[in-house]
């Protein structure tokens, strides 16, 4: 899809801060000799573990990408770290993080999404056989809005306790986030897509998102489209998931949504988020809500399937492929599991599986040694 950005920037005042959002035009992932260079977000809790997890596998498999690192600690947390965090994913268009410490006053992680205008937030929720999960079939595509909805950090106090929160939906961001959300069903060959809403009772804000997806999806005959208030889709998914093959829908459903569908699939350590602008992209574990607060159990699929997409996004599907298949054969194959989802392996044991895996099958994946 060809970009319309023109290279201006443009300020949106919240209510407790002020957000620069960087419009630029479109740009490759920068590489120096052959090699990506990514920015890396480590974040706090367990990031940095899994970040160190993810450089191993990556010089396990030989992976022509080098990290740029930034570090953002809980305790010295300042407006200029964000400034730095953004300033790298803006020279480097492609970056991977953990979670982000926020300052006291907003959301540090939807303040970046807010500011790169990564505007499209993919979840592929798909359960791993021999995986201890709800359902052993499921397969979602999961399609949220990223800088809009209740997310739009637009809230005030009017007088001492009354507060009033706004959603902000338009119809120019939920078009170009359908259009991109239908160019991958399309490209993917998915047969339907559902749209989740609350257009019942928020009939302007809900109602715009609703009318709008449905007037972009008119240009796509081959995909099914249908819609659900997001109340009955909880229930469906919970109950016969089966059922859906696409999901789409505004900022906090799919943030909640993502949430369940992670629980029906083993837990919140398989899965990956995956975040979309016009020109750049950002890949992180699709929910914070890890099960375990021992870092040496924390289980390291979630980022290094982040990993995976990121690959993928700079076209080293080889590499991607190298260890994706890694990571199954440990999963389903040697059943090596940390306690979140069943198993007594810690983190490093399920790594050192999966680096063994690489090794015996890189010799005949005739990938080059950088």
């Amino acid at each position: 899809m060809e970009s319309k950005l023109s290279g201006e920037s443009y300020l949106r005042k919240y209510s407790t801060a002020t957000v620069k959002v960087v419009k630029e035009e479109v740009l490759s992932p920068s590489t120096y000799g052959g090699r990506h260079l990514v920015t890396m977000l480590p974040g706090v809790g367990s990031g940095p573990r899994l970040m160190e997890y993810v450089k191993d596998i990556f010089k396990a498999a030989y992976v022509p990408v080098d990290f740029e690192v930034i570090e953002v600690k809980s305790e010295n947390h300042q407006e200029k770290d964000d400034r730095m965090m953004v300033s790298s994913l803006l020279r480097n268009r492609v970056g991977i993080k953990g979670h982000i410490p926020s300052l006291a006053d907003t959301s540090s992680n939807v303040t970046l999404r807010s500011h790169l205008d990564l505007f499209v937030y993919l979840v592929h929720c798909k359960s791993y056989p021999n995986v201890r999960c709800k359902y052993p079939n499921l397969d979602i595509f999961l399609f949220r809005q990223n800088t809009e909805g209740e997310y739009a950090m637009l809230e005030h106090e009017l007088k001492y306790g009354v507060v009033e929160s706004l959603k902000i939906i338009t119809r120019k961001n939920t078009e170009r986030f359908a259009r991109w959300a239908l160019e991958f069903i399309k490209r993917e060959k998915r047969k339907r897509m559902t749209i989740v809403h609350k257009a019942n009772i928020m009939k302007l804000s809900d109602g715009l998102f609703l009318k709008t997806v449905m007037n972009v999806a008119k240009q796509y005959p081959e995909v099914k489209v249908d819609h659900l208030i997001v109340d009955n889709c909880c229930m469906q998914i919970v109950s016969k998931p089966e059922t859906f093959d696409v999901l789409i829908m505004p900022n906090l459903y799919g943030n909640v949504i993502t949430n369940i569908l992670c629980g029906l699939v083993g837990g919140p350590g398989l899965i990956s988020g995956q975040n979309y602008g016009e020109s750049m992209a950002v890949f992180e574990v699709a929910s914070r809500l890890t099960s375990y607060e021992d870092e040496s159990i924390a289980n390291p699929i979630g980022m290094l399937n982040a990993a995976i997409n990121m690959l993928y996004y700079l076209k080293k599907n080889s590499h991607a492929e190298l260890i994706r298949n890694a990571i199954r054969k440990t999963l389903v194959l040697e059943r090596i599991h940390t306690p979140d989802i069943g198993g007594n392996n810690t983190s490093d044991e399920m790594v050192e599986s999966i680096k063994k895996q690489i090794e015996r099958d890189f010799i005949e994946s005739a990938l080059p040694i950088f």
